[in-house]
C-alpha cells in the first residue's frame, strides 16, 4: 500500500495510445503516478488504481456537466487561486471546490451552500455572515477565505494535505478516529465510509481531466470558455433600501447586480458595523443591460 513517505519521483505521463470500446468511446489510461499538493501519489497499487479509475470514468463520461464545469473554471479559478496562494494552501484545492459544487452556487439536501458547501453553523464559525439579506457562503472570495482557514487548521492537525482534503468531508475528528482504530497514518491506507473513501480520488480524477482535457476527450476551444467577469468593487458604507433602484442608478439592473453578487438575498442591504463591497461591471465589460444591445 501507499506510504505517505514514498520517495518523490517524476510522475509518468499516460500512454498516448488509448483504448476504444466497442461503442466508440475513448477509455483513458491512468498514469503510473501523479502529483497532488506537491506529493507523488503512486497509482500502481491495485486498490488505489481501481478507486481512481472509477472516479476518472465517472467524470470522463459525465460529459455535459464536465464540459460546463471546465468552461466555468476559466472564469472562477482566477478568483480562487490567488486566495489559496495567499493562505499557503496548495493550488490543487481548487479541484475540491469543483467536486463540492461544480463551481455553482449549489444547495445540498442537508442545507450546505456555495462553491465550498458550508453548512450554516460552520459558515458562522469561520466568519461568514448569514441573515435574511445576505449569505456570504455565496460570496466566492469570502467563502474561499473561510475554506482556506479550515484547510490550514486541518493540515496542522492531521499533518498532510490529502488527509486535510478528506477531513473536508469527514471532519478532522472523524479522520483521526478512523486512523486511530485501524493503526494507519495516511488516507490511502485507511478504510473510510463510502463517501469519504471516494472523496480524495474524486479530486485526483478532476485534476487529471482539467489539466489535460483533450486527452480525456474534451476538445473545448478557447473562445468557448467563460471569460472572467471584469468588475469594479464599490464600498457600501450606509444601508441601501432598494437595491434595484440603486443598480439602475449605477447604469445596470438588479439581475446583473445579483449575478455579480449572488450573496445578496433581498432587495435591500442593511449596513451595521461592517461595510460591504459590491461588484459592478467594469466600464469595458459586456455585462450590460440587454436593452443597450437593442438600441
Amino acid at each position: 500500500m501507499l506510504s505517505c513517505n514514498a520517495p518523490a519521483e517524476v510522475p509518468k505521463s499516460p500512454s498516448i495510445a488509448q483504448e476504444s470500446s466497442p461503442q466508440g468511446y475513448v477509455i483513458p489510461e491512468l498514469p503510473d503516478s501523479m502529483l497532488f499538493c506537491g506529493k507523488v501519489i503512486h497509482l500502481v497499487d491495485e486498490d488505489i488504481h481501481e478507486k481512481l479509475d472509477r472516479e476518472l470514468l465517472v467524470n470522463t463520461f459525465f460529459q455535459s456537466a464536465t464540459v460546463q464545469t471546465i468552461k466555468r473554471a476559466n472564469r472562477y479559478f482566477p478568483v480562487i487561486e490567488p486566495i489559496l496562494k495567499k493562505h499557503g494552501i496548495p493550488e490543487d484545492f481548487k479541484y475540491l471546490a469543483v467536486i463540492e459544487s461544480n463551481l455553482l452556487q449549489a444547495v445540498s439536501p442537508a442545507g450546505a451552500q456555495g462553491f465550498w458547501q458550508f453548512m450554516p453553523t460552520t459558515a458562522k464559525e469561520y466568519g461568514l455572515l448569514l441573515s435574511n439579506e445576505v449569505d456570504e457562503r455565496l460570496n466566492i472570495e469570502k467563502s474561499t477565505e473561510a475554506a482556506c482557514k479550515y484547510l490550514k487548521l486541518a493540515h496542522a492537525e492531521l499533518g498532510s494535505w490529502d488527509l486535510a482534503a478528506a477531513s473536508y468531508n469527514r471532519g478532522i475528528g472523524g479522520v483521526r478516529q478512523d486512523m486511530k482504530w485501524q493503526g494507519t497514518d495516511n488516507y490511502f491506507d485507511t478504510h473510510m465510509n463510502a463517501e469519504t473513501g471516494r472523496y480524495v480520488y474524486r479530486i485526483l480524477a478532476v485534476k487529471l481531466i482539467f489539466e489535460d482535457p483533450e486527452y480525456y476527450g474534451y476538445s473545448i476551444k478557447k473562445e468557448e470558455l467563460y471569460e472572467p467577469f471584469q468588475t469594479t468593487s464599490v464600498e457600501v458604507k450606509s444601508s441601501i433600501g432598494n437595491l434595484a433602484e440603486w443598480a439602475l442608478a449605477k447604469g445596470i439592473n438588479y439581475k446583473i447586480l445579483v449575478k455579480l453578487n449572488p450573496w445578496l438575498l433581498s432587495n435591500k442591504l442593511t449596513v451595521k458595523g461592517n461595510n460591504f463591497h459590491l461588484l459592478l461591471p467594469h466600464a469595458s465589460t459586456n455585462l450590460k443591460p440587454y436593452q443597450e444591445y437593442l438600441n
